[in-house]
C-alpha cells in the first residue's frame, strides 16, 4: 500500500505518518517545507496547498498511481479566506480528483465544526468536497499525544501556572481525547475498509471535563493543583479575538469556541463498523496519559509555552519604544555623546528607529518569527558594535548602558530558539 499524506508535517499527520511507515506503508508525505520529513526518512513532495499550481489535478497525477490513496490531515486554525478555502477545499479537491478508480481518500476532520468561526466553515466546506468524491471522513475530538502541539500544549501550560489554574466557563465541558497513534490506527483501518459515506466521528472511551483535563496533567507532571480561575464567556471570547490579532497560537476565537462547548464525540458507529480486537481499539485518557513518566523537557515546554508569547510582545514593545524615543528625542541630547557629525548622526537616528519600528510591527504580527528573531539579533549586535566605536563610554553608564544589550542577546537567542512550532 502507498499514501499520499496531505499535511504530513502537521501534529496528527506526523502520527499517521510513523504509523502507517511502522505498518510497511510506502508514506509520501507532502508539506510546505518538508525538509525535516526528508532527515526523518520519508519520501516528501514539497507543495504549498495555497499556492495555484497545487489547484490542478494535473500537479497531483504524478504522485498518485493505482496503489496510492490519499489521507488528507492537512488545516488551518487562522487565516485568511483565500487561504482557508486553497487549503480546506481546492488543493484536496484537486488532490482527491487525481486519484485513480479503486483507491481510497480520507480527510481527518474535527467535531465542534458547527460553530460559527471561519475554521468551522471552511471545515464544513472541506467535507463538503471530501463528500462529493465519496471519501471517507473522520471527525475526531480531542487529539493528545507524549508530544503536544497547539491546544494540547495550552493544557499542559495552563496546568504549569503557578497560584491558580484557568478555565473557560464552569470548566465542565466534556471531552473524550483519544491519542494520535490510536487515531493513526483508526485512519489506516478506514482504509483497507472504508466505513462508507457520511462523517464518522471517534474519540476515546473515557470522557473528561474541560476541569479534569487539566487536573489529570498537573498529575502527569508532578506539579501541586491550584484553585481554578473561571473565565467569563465573554471574557475569554474577547481574549480569542486579541489572540487572534496578536497571533498568539491557540489563544484564538477557534479554541475559545471549542473549550466553550467541549468536544465529545460518539465513536460506537464507526467501532462497530471496524469491528476491531479490543487490542486495537482506543486507549482511556487516563491509560495512555500514564504510559510514560513526564520527563523535564515536558515541564520545560510546559512553562515556557505561554512565556513564548510574551518574550515576543515585551520585545515588540522594546522595539517600538526605542523606534519612538528615536524619532522622538532632540538631537541636542545624543550629540554630545557620539563621535560623529551631527548630519550623520541625526540621519542615522532616524534610519535606525524607522528599522525598529519594523521589527517591531513585525513582531506584533508573528511576521517570519524565525527570519525576525535573526534581524533582531543581527541589529542588537550591530548597534552593541557601533556604539562600541563611536561611543566606548556608554559601556561604563552607570545606568547599563550598553551592558544592557547582553542579556538582551541572551532573551533573543531563547526567543530564536522557541521560533519552532514543531
Amino acid at each position: 500500500m502507498k499514501v499520499l499524506l496531505l499535511g504530513a508535517d502537521g501534529f496528527i499527520g506526523r502520527h499517521i505518518a510513523f504509523h502507517l511507515r511502522a505498518q510497511g506503508v510506502h508514506v509520501i508525505a507532502q508539506a510546505r517545507n518538508p525538509a525535516r520529513l526528508k532527515r526523518m526518512g520519508f519520501a516528501t513532495l514539497q507543495a504549498d496547498l495555497s499556492a495555484r499550481a497545487t489547484h490542478s489535478p494535473a500537479f497531483w497525477q504524478p504522485h498518485l498511481d493505482p496503489q496510492t490513496h490519499i489521507i488528507n490531515a492537512a488545516g488551518l486554525l487562522t487565516g485568511s479566506a483565500d487561504t482557508f478555502k486553497a487549503v480546506h477545499v481546492t488543493a484536496p479537491s484537486a488532490a482527491y480528483a487525481a486519484r485513480h478508480p479503486g483507491t481510497h481518500a480520507l480527510l481527518i476532520s474535527a467535531i465542534g465544526i458547527e460553530a460559527d468561526t471561519p475554521f468551522s466553515h471552511w471545515r464544513r466546506q472541506g467535507e463538503a468536497a471530501a463528500r462529493a468524491t465519496e471519501a471517507t471522513i473522520l471527525r475526531a475530538g480531542l487529539v493528545l499525544a507524549d508530544t503536544s502541539y497547539g491546544g494540547s500544549s495550552l493544557i499542559r501550560a495552563l496546568a504549569a501556572l503557578p497560584f491558580c489554574t484557568p478555565v473557560i466557563g464552569s470548566g465542565e465541558q466534556a471531552f473524550n481525547p483519544i491519542h494520535a497513534a490510536d487515531l493513526a490506527a483508526i485512519t489506516l483501518h478506514c482504509l483497507h475498509a472504508p466505513p462508507g459515506p457520511g462523517a464518522w466521528q471517534i474519540g476515546g472511551p473515557q470522557t473528561v471535563s474541560q476541569i479534569g483535563l487539566v487536573r489529570a496533567t498537573q498529575s502527569w507532571l508532578g506539579l501541586p493543583q491550584h484553585r481554578p480561575l473561571h473565565i467569563p464567556l465573554p471574557l475569554a471570547r474577547r481574549l480569542g479575538q486579541i489572540g487572534d490579532a496578536l497571533n498568539i497560537g491557540p489563544i484564538s476565537a477557534t479554541s475559545v469556541a471549542q473549550l466553550e462547548q467541549g468536544v465529545l464525540a460518539d465513536p460506537s458507529p464507526l467501532l462497530n463498523h471496524l469491528a476491531l480486537p479490543p487490542e486495537a481499539t482506543p486507549r482511556a485518557f487516563t491509560a495512555f496519559l500514564q504510559t510514560r513518566p513526564a520527563g523535564t523537557q515536558d515541564l520545560w515546554q510546559a512553562r515556557l509555552y505561554l512565556l513564548k508569547p510574551l518574550i515576543r510582545l515585551t520585545l515588540a514593545a522594546l522595539w517600538l519604544a526605542s523606534a519612538a524615543l528615536g524619532l522622538l528625542t532632540p538631537s541636542a541630547q545624543y550629540l554630545p555623546l557620539i563621535n560623529l557629525p551631527g548630519p550623520l548622526a541625526i540621519t542615522l537616528a532616524y534610519t535606525t528607529a524607522v528599522a525598529d519600528a519594523a521589527i517591531g510591527l513585525a513582531l506584533l504580527r508573528n511576521w517570519r518569527p524565525k527570519t525576525t528573531a535573526l534581524l533582531q539579533i543581527a541589529m542588537v549586535l550591530g548597534y552593541t558594535t557601533g556604539l562600541s566605536l563611536i561611543a566606548p563610554g556608554l559601556w561604563l553608564d552607570p545606568f547599563g548602558g550598553l551592558l544592557k544589550n547582553l542579556p538582551i542577546l541572551a532573551l533573543l537567542l531563547t526567543h530564536l530558539a522557541l521560533t519552532e512550532e514543531r
